[in-house]
């Protein structure tokens, strides 16, 4: 206990010194070792035992995650190291390498400056290689390069030293194109990782041995020296003279930036206020003597302190009491404590300068994503998720008593991750789980068994579809209930560019916000009058008014909105949500009277010229797609080429590495939760290696449409025939 207080002591003192303070976080592809690296640099800190390094897997400190050897959310960790004599901090987030928990991943590239990405030599770059590359880059985050599991190269490959050495580079050069492909326009050409400049360290992270050229140089050592000692097994002599956490730590402190250095070019880029406003100096300035602000990047929940919000503070200092407005909210919130993480303990200090990360205790109805300032500012930009959720279940108590449970602990589940959406079934009552995948919502599934001891049973799991429309109609007119107010709206498919923009995050939901939205909205194809009209977008559709000189439109257009929201929320085909609309209201007739357009009124009728004009306009459904990359043994191409294509599935490159076969495929959702892992464990064997991610949405083949229409009719308790338009034109 003593040696951890002493360690907590230690990091207080280093925390108000810039220059000694590093955020990053250990980014990869699911099982190429970020855990393994981790524990090393824990060992090195103190906080487990170096014999332990490796097998601890210590930030994995969840049950279900030590259960499955797998991380499943990120872990976040403050570190005392000294190196060259001086003492330094390093604020760490281990974070999760599978693709259903990518979520987790976005969120902490807000925390961080710089990256470390862990890459097995034997795979390569694999497709969440490039994805959480993707993210750090468009958070500004920089990257330093570790290649772990080298000694599989001369063990199992039976690879000669050169070829080795071939294979290495050429996997360098893999990971630059890519930093060059998704780098800020600043840094393309500078981010890039080099073993010449100590960047890049190759090594075993299970072995605890690491080497780089500034280490090599130092023990007046060769790669043809570490390879040698590899192809003996001789790890003692390894870990001696290329010790794992020195390389990597020298790494950390070389190569990535201080808060100070990345705060000048991170802050315009995730926060959209004025620059050379007195908060915007403070935040690029890293000024901890100016008003606290912070952003919320991760929640966790304490059995003792009930939920703690964690976030990176960027200007001033947050101590016990200091109070804050909250993303826009009008009352402030005090903090009650601030603490740092130590892996699964939160230790409590007496403050946090800017510059660190910070766990703040017992402030109420926080949201991840959440701006907290002591002055009230313009919220830093929405953390935006590569992926939406494209599964989901319904999920009820086992015990009818259990309900008020089930629901407190699922709004709880869905806090903590964003990725999670939950919702009731206004129809059949069901509450539905939506998630990544279907290990996603198996491990909620397991927390609400076993951690919040909610008893429950679950459908089977549900594909996510989107309804869209595949041509333009209108004007069509939609009236009030009591037929004093009437709408004339269009619609048309809107561009995919916007699609595609308002899904990476470059523009945002919502009104848009000044000229320069309007400007980035006609970049992308939108023409100058409509850009202009713009007043809301919501789930990747838009609302125009593009009407000239209506009475009391302005009185009337929250509520437009808001019926607009609705609609495409919960489309009319198969009432799932819209996608890539462009609605236009053209005309209105409003009557005068503010009686007679009330919520009651405006709301309705909004929402049936919509549904009126979509269905003239003809709704299709598009389902959601994951693209694989299968390796399996040559034998069995054939016969897994065929199970693919049973399957939907789109077949990409092919590429043979040495007597694997590599098979890119495109499938869809649908086909991918009846069983897909059995079917390609039956045909190879269980011999099959396989990663899928995200691939977006596709019309769903005309000749399935209706038929999964009308399924998605009955489960949801609607009559099986779609609705025709005129039934929203009466």
């Amino acid at each position: 206990m003593a040696r951890k207080e002493y360690v907590v002591e230690e990091i207080t003192k280093i925390m108000g010194d810039l220059e000694a303070i590093r955020n990053v976080a250990i980014i990869a592809h699911v099982h190429h070792g970020k855990t393994t690296l981790t524990d090393s640099l824990l060992a090195r800190a103190g906080l487990i035992s170096k014999a332990v390094a490796g097998d601890a897997l210590y930030t994995n400190f969840e049950a279900i995650e030590k259960d499955r050897r797998i991380t499943i959310k990120s872990a976040d960790i403050s570190l005392g190291f000294t190196y060259n004599n001086k003492d330094y901090m390093i604020n760490l987030i281990d974070t999760p390498g599978h693709v259903d928990f990518g979520g987790h991943v976005t969120r902490s590239m807000r925390a961080v400056d710089g990256v470390v990405l862990v890459v097995d030599p034997v795979e390569g770059v694999m497709p969440q290689t490039e994805t959480v590359l993707r993210q750090a880059m468009k958070e500004r985050a920089k990257p330093v390069l570790f290649i772990n599991k080298v000694d599989r190269l001369l063990t199992e490959l039976r690879l000669t030293p050169q070829q080795t050495f071939d294979r290495l580079l050429e996997l360098i050069n893999n990971v630059n194109k890519l930093i060059d492909q998704y780098a800020p326009e600043q840094f393309v050409g500078k981010w890039r990782v080099s073993v010449d400049d100590g960047s890049v360290c190759i090594g075993s992270a299970y072995e605890k041995w690491a080497i780089s050229k500034p280490l090599a140089d130092k023990n007046k050592i060769s790669f043809k020296n570490i390879f040698e000692l590899t192809e003996k097994n001789d790890i003692p002599k390894l870990q001696e003279i290329a010790p794992i956490d020195e390389s990597v730590l020298q790494m950390i402190v070389d190569h990535l930036p201080t808060p100070k250095q990345a705060q000048v070019y991170r802050i315009p880029q995730i926060w959209h206020g004025d620059i050379e406003s007195t908060a915007g100096k403070s935040m690029t300035g890293v000024d901890a003597k100016a008003k606290t602000n912070i952003v919320v990047f991760n929640l966790t929940y304490d059995q003792h302190s009930g939920e703690v919000a964690v976030g990176r503070v960027f200007s001033g200092v947050v101590r016990k009491g200091t109070e804050f407005y909250v993303s826009g909210k009008n009352d402030k919130q005090r903090v009650q404590q601030v603490g740092i993480y130590m892996g699964p303990e939160k230790v409590l200090v007496e403050s946090i300068p800017a510059g660190n990360i910070a766990a703040l205790i017992g402030m109420k109805d926080i949201s991840i994503g959440d701006t907290l300032s002591e002055e009230q500012i313009e919220p830093f930009e929405q953390i935006k998720h590569y992926s939406p959720p494209v599964v989901t279940k319904a999920v009820e108590p086992k015990d009818s008593r259990d309900t008020t449970k089930l629901i407190t602990a699922l709004n709880e589940l869905a806090k903590q991750d964003p990725t999670l959406k939950v919702e009731i079934n206004q129809d059949t009552g069901e509450h539905l789980v939506s998630g990544m995948g279907e290990l996603h919502l198996e491990i909620v599934e397991t927390k609400l068994k076993d951690e919040f001891k909610v008893p429950i049973v679950t459908s089977e799991p549900i594909v996510v579809y989107h309804e869209t429309i595949a041509s333009g109609a209108g004007p069509i007119e939609g009236k009030s209930p009591n037929k004093h107010s009437k709408f004339y709206v269009t619609v048309e498919p809107l561009n995919d560019a916007i699609v595609k923009a308002i899904d990476e995050g470059s523009v945002r939901e919502g009104k848009p916000k000044g000229q320069a939205a309007v400007e980035a909205l006609i970049k992308l194809g939108l023409e100058r009058t409509v850009a202009k009209g713009v007043v809301d977008i919501s789930n990747h559709c838009m609302l125009v008014d593009a009407t000239h000189g209506v009475q009391y439109l302005n009185e009337v257009m929250e509520l437009l909105i808001d019926g607009f929201e609705e609609a495409v929320k919960d489309g009319p085909l198969a009432r799932e949500k819209c996608t890539g609309v462009l609605v236009s209201i053209m005309d209105a007739t409003i009557h005068e009277d503010p009686v007679h357009r009330g919520p009651a009124q405006i709301i309705p009728a909004i929402r049936r010229a919509i549904y009126a004009a979509m269905l003239t306009a003809g709704v299709v459904l598009v389902e959601p797609k994951q693209n694989f990359t299968i390796s399996i043994p040559q034998e069995y191409m054939s016969g897994v080429i065929t199970m693919l294509q049973s399957k939907r599935g789109q077949m990409g490159e092919i590429a043979q590495d040495r007597e694997q076969m590599n098979i890119s495929v495109k499938l869809p959702v649908a086909e991918v939760i009846k069983g897909f892992s059995n079917d390609l464990r039956s045909a190879t064997q269980g011999r099959a290696i396989w990663y899928q991610e995200f691939a977006g949405y596709e019309q769903l083949p005309r000749d399935l449409q209706a038929k999964v229409v009308t399924e998605i009719r009955k489960r949801k308790g609607q009559p099986p025939e779609p609705p025709k338009p005129e039934q929203f034109m009466d």
